[in-house]
């Protein structure tokens, strides 16, 4: 099966750089295109500082899960919930490349392995830095988990707001997209599920 672009460039190169000067350029025409002047005093800056903020913003593409990792899984018999909520987390829209923001909520039943808890926070921060779609954001986190410590099951929900549809388009400022990926016993047992729902709680973001 053919590779994306963006599967392809993290197999090439876990530590490679976006080209700057060329995003820089890029940035100084499209200034020109919109009817400003990049050689303004607030601009003369500007394509720089886009660059450095889309080397931070897309470099989940150059991260390596497993490095992330680190090794920060341990030994622990248990067989019971594991949970992190309330998770911020920053990432661009595919569609338009505008924000959005919210919580993500990661519940997992081990089977004889745990994360460090902050590698999960990671893992959130390395998917959400790319241009993402929510529902897929959602699931590639999931996933990840289920796999890095063989988890019996794995529930993940984020709650959003897209900038896409409240700065432009149709303006409705008090929307909350809600993604769910839910796999192993999470899937299979309803009263595992209603257990990660009330232990994570809604609360407006």
């Amino acid at each position: 099966m053919a590779k994306c672009g963006a599967c392809r460039a993290i197999d090439e190169g876990k530590t490679m750089h976006l080209k700057a000067k060329k995003i820089e350029t890029l940035v100084r025409e499209l200034l020109i295109e919109i009817g400003e002047d990049p050689q303004r005093e607030g601009l003369v800056k500007t394509p720089s500082r886009v660059a450095a903020a889309l080397e931070f913003l897309t470099s989940g593409y150059r991260a390596d899960p497993a490095r992330l990792i680190n090794g920060a899984v341990f030994t622990q018999e248990t067989n019971s919930m594991v949970i992190v909520k309330n998770i911020e987390l920053y990432s661009l829209c595919e569609h338009h490349m505008l924000p959005f923001f919210g919580r993500c909520h990661i519940g997992y039943i081990p089977s004889g392995r745990v994360f460090g808890v902050s590698k999960l926070a990671r893992l959130v921060d390395m998917y959400a830095r790319r241009l993402q779609l929510q529902e897929r954001l959602t699931e590639q986190i999931s996933q990840e988990v289920m796999t890095s410590v063989n988890a019996k099951g794995v529930g993940v929900m984020i709650e959003a707001r897209h900038l896409c549809m409240m700065m432009r388009g149709v303006e409705k400022q008090n929307s909350v997209m809600v993604t769910s990926s839910v796999l192993g016993t999470f899937r299979e047992s309803t009263a595992t599920r209603e257990e990660f729902l009330a232990l994570i709680g809604t609360h407006p973001i």
